[in-house]
């Protein structure tokens, strides 16, 4: 049985991939990036990420996870806020498949990270419900609930006070709003909050790039359950992607076996 497999992240700037050790969840190569082409069309988000795949001497039956920044269910992309419009209601799987002649697991952005932090990360080995939540231009979630992914949440997008949560608690917010760390720290308590009322989860991990800045933010946080920084960072994605992929295929391998 192979422990490797392959992570494609594909942001709204760059596109970056690396093979990963399954055991350990590190990287085994160090990653390779595009920048995403513009327009990201499908054709051309495509092409770029064959050009990823490529630049690696992967074995023909390597699992490879590709991840998108919106909603992906069953392999096609339903939003796509941060690339080309063109990208909705477009088979994702089918793009790869066409382009790097490679069949590949395509999920969300932020499910990957929250997947890649519960068998590697700040989550590993948790039981329970752990929410991840990715703080940056926007808000992603991840719900994991007993070592079981909750595909697409989208709980960045609730109301707080009458504003979508994004405007009130990303960290653009607090550029665009003119808050100082307390005043943004209040406004991601408040979210959070909201969060814990309606989910009660066991553990809350904050990701994105204000997860390097926990230490100053993190102790103005008042909630129930304990609140950590991921610890991932720009590589859970990628992990996430691979380790996804590679449970996708071991499912798939079970279910053609109880079939014979």
């Amino acid at each position: 049985m192979s422990h490797h497999a392959f992570g494609v992240d594909i942001g709204g700037s760059g596109i970056k991939g690396a093979p990963v050790d399954l055991r350990t969840g590190e990287l085994t190569s160090d990653r390779y990036r595009i920048e995403t082409p513009q327009p990201a069309t499908p054709s051309a988000v495509g092409a770029t990420v064959a050009k990823v795949i490529s630049h690696f001497s992967l074995k023909p039956h390597t699992p490879v996870g590709v991840t998108f920044p919106g909603v992906v269910q069953q392999g096609v992309v339903r939003t796509a806020a941060n690339l080309d419009p063109s990208w909705i209601d477009v088979n994702l799987r089918g793009v790869i498949r066409t382009r790097a002649r490679r069949d590949v697991r395509a999920m969300n952005d932020a499910d990957a990270a929250g997947y890649a932090e519960y068998r590697y990360g700040a989550a590993e080995g948790k039981d329970g419900l752990v929410l991840l939540v990715t703080l940056g231009t926007g808000i992603g979630t991840a719900l994991i609930a007993d070592g079981r992914l909750v595909p697409n949440t989208e709980l960045g997008h609730i109301t707080i006070d009458g504003r979508d949560a994004e405007e009130y608690a990303a960290e653009s917010a607090r550029d665009r709003h003119g808050l100082d760390t307390a005043a943004w720290a209040e406004h991601v308590n408040r979210y959070l909050q909201e969060m814990e009322r309606l989910l009660w989860p066991d553990l809350i991990i904050i990701g994105g790039g204000v997860s390097k800045e926990f230490d100053d933010f993190g102790p103005l946080l008042d909630l129930r359950a304990p609140v950590v920084p991921a610890a991932l960072r720009n590589e859970a994605g990628i992990v996430g992607a691979a380790a996804q992929a590679a449970e996708s295929a071991r499912i798939a391998k079970q279910h053609a076996a109880a079939r014979e």
